[in-house]
């Protein structure tokens, strides 16, 4: 055991010494340096810092925290254990709730789900829960030999796993936990789905994720790549093989924005940029899937993916970046760190201006985007208010690359080869509030489920799958969700409010 795992006791401060703790920010790279990196861009708390704001946590009888998680980890119970010095407990016990850690310690919007609820955000601010995760998860896949193993009884029970994204990660390792044989396909050639497709180095680094799915496969999950079901297999032949499945394919088919110009050279959609340089290593000259490096770089749409978007391109060395959004800096869609480190990195930020046409020159590259000032009037049925064109303001943003970072929706290759499976008039799945869909036996959620939404939605959404499917093999009657549980029509991270598609994003998150 090493020095920062052994206990260290218990505190002994008393409630008001604790609240006269001020919350730890996180250290980061520099603004100037990281812009042109794609190295990680928090670095992360060290152990002295972590017991600190560990302390900050009050253990209140209610524990508000645990019900703000999607996904229901103790936070109190890690906490504690952290608080005290003991982090291999911290570890042990974060592990047993959360099958990817050091992925929602990086990327989860604590914010507005554990930290909201936190009492301490009532008169000051919250504990830094997230950061706390991080600073355990980390600490666990740097000290695996000092981490438990069991090895469960097998059951003999067979179940695949469609999509190896968040929920289907997730799925898996609950299910391996159970003693079941778990198989994850995965079209793609390395597991992780937006883990490693969508989410740029700087906030998530592939290594991390592949020691994720690493524990995952020493738990006894199999990856099978390269397999697109619907292509490769037919959901049918699954199904005969094994005597569950959960589907968790997501929602990757971009939308785009419907205006005239977007068919020319130097306009791509977020999810074929991000993925080129995230999982193809497009950032290298040498790659074999180049991606375009433009200077002057417009961004269309204000999530999470068009921060991503628009800090790679920086970082690609555009001189010029910038973010157009047809709503005001309040109405932001992405998380408020996302947006404060843009910000710092010399994004420029074009609010209430929305795309009317894509310019190009003879050759067929692109210009400019003409574009249209707008004004914010009545609330729609997202709740925020509805942007309303100004007549006579137009404008051309001169730039030689555009990237549409509007929404998706769901790509319709499984579905459409799968009869028996229900869909819904926007393609996404139909599923019961157990998680099970038309066909018995075979389950979904994340993304294909619920449309476009966050990365720890979607692994509640696995999570609780795989509670529905040990009951199924256990040939135990299927218990509905808990209230608040299901999944739910939600407001996804493109900031489109979601009836169960996407269809409307491009009109939404301009």
């Amino acid at each position: 055991m090493t020095d920062e795992s052994k206990p260290m006791g218990a505190s002994t401060l008393s409630k008001k010494e604790r609240m006269a703790i001020l919350r730890h920010g996180m250290p980061e790279q520099d603004a100037e340096g990281r812009s042109h990196n794609f190295g990680e861009v928090n670095l992360g708390y060290v152990l002295e810092i972590a017991r600190q704001e560990a302390e900050r946590c009050l253990q209140c009888p209610k524990e508000y925290c645990i019900d703000g998680c999607p996904v229901a980890v103790n936070i109190p119970r890690f906490i504690s254990f952290l608080r005290d010095g003991d982090v291999r407990s911290a570890a042990e016990s974060l592990l047993g709730d959360n099958a990817l850690p050091c992925v929602t310690g990086r990327v989860c919007p604590q914010e507005t789900q554990c930290e909201q609820v936190c009492l301490r955000a009532k008169t000051g601010k919250p504990v830094a829960i997230g950061y706390l995760e991080r600073f355990v998860a980390d600490w666990a896949q740097q000290h695996t030999d000092q981490l438990g193993h069991p090895r469960p009884t097998q059951t003999g029970k067979r179940v695949a796993i469609v999509g190896s994204g968040p929920a289907g990660l997730t799925a898996a390792g609950e299910l391996a936990r159970a003693g079941h044989d778990v198989t994850v396909y995965e079209a793609f050639h390395a597991a992780g789905g937006v883990l490693i497709y969508g989410i740029p180095e700087f906030r998530l680094p592939k290594a991390i994720v592949q020691a994720e799915v690493d524990r995952l496969i020493a738990d006894g999950v199999k990856i099978e790549p390269n397999a697109i079901i619907g292509k490769t297999y037919t959901l049918a032949e699954l199904r005969e093989q094994y005597d569950a499945i959960f589907i968790a394919v997501g929602a990757g088919l971009p939308v785009f924005m419907n205006v005239p110009g977007e068919n020319l050279k130097g306009v791509l959609s977020a999810n074929e940029y991000l993925t080129r340089v995230n999982l193809m290593g497009a950032w290298n000259p040498d790659s074999d899937t180049p991606v375009l490096h433009g200077q002057r770089v417009v961004v269309v749409g204000g999530g999470n993916v068009a921060m991503d978007s628009v800090r790679t391109a920086r970082r690609l060395g555009a001189a010029e970046a910038r973010i157009v959004y047809r709503r005001s800096h309040d109405e932001l869609p992405a998380r408020a760190e996302e947006v404060h480190h843009a910000e710092q990195e010399g994004v420029l930020f074009d609010f209430l201006v929305a795309p009317l046409e894509v310019l190009g020159n003879e050759q067929g590259w692109v210009t400019g985007l003409r574009c249209q000032r707008m004004e914010l009037g009545e609330p729609d049925d997202s709740g925020r208010r509805r942007p309303v064109p100004i007549e006579g303001s137009e404008f051309v943003v001169e730039c030689d690359m555009v990237v549409v970072a509007i929404g998706t929706r769901s790509n319709p290759v499984l579905t459409a080869s799968a009869p028996d499976l229900q869909v819904n008039q926007w393609g996404y799945i139909v599923t019961d509030e157990t998680g099970m869909t038309s066909i018995p036996g075979v389950f979904a959620g994340g993304d294909i489920v619920r449309g476009a939404a966050t990365v720890i939605l979607a692994m509640g959404d696995g999570k609780r799958a795989a509670a529905s499917i040990q009951r199924w093999l256990n040939g135990e009657p299927l218990v509905g969700a808990q209230a608040g549980e299901a999944a739910p029509v939600v407001e996804p991270t493109n900031g489109a409010t979601h009836p169960a598609g996407q269809l409307e994003a491009a009109v939404t998150n301009l």
